[in-house]
């Protein structure tokens, strides 16, 4: 069962495809079956043209994978995670040309 432990919008600043993008999705994803446990950190950038729009385009996604073993969900992980998100995501934008203005967020923060 794949859930999204934590996702949010933000302000952002990036080019891929000859699009400008405006914004991004930040994701905490948590993925189980049969007795394994995935955790991955992941951002998708989208132009958000105008405060309506949030059509999430997945040619500019990329993640990390955090964790991946025997085992299930565990708030005491997802914590750690969710403590280090900001700059497991900072990584990973960096190393793309993109930024996330995580002092803009455009929208409240959903927790799975």
């Amino acid at each position: 069962m794949v859930i999204n432990v934590y996702e949010r919008y933000y302000k952002a600043d990036a080019s891929f495809s000859g699009i400008q993008r405006n914004a991004a999705l930040v994701i905490l994803i948590s993925d189980s079956e049969a007795g394994n446990i995935i955790y991955k950190a992941a951002v998708t950038f989208f132009p958000h043209r105008d405060e309506e729009d949030y059509a999430v385009s997945y040619d500019a996604y990329f993640e990390k994978e955090l964790y991946n073993g025997k085992g299930r969900r565990s708030k005491k992980k997802e914590a750690v995670y969710l403590e280090n998100l900001q700059k497991v995501i900072d990584e990973l934008t960096k190393e793309n040309g993109a930024t996330v203005f995580w002092e803009q967020p455009l929208r409240e923060e959903k927790r799975g």
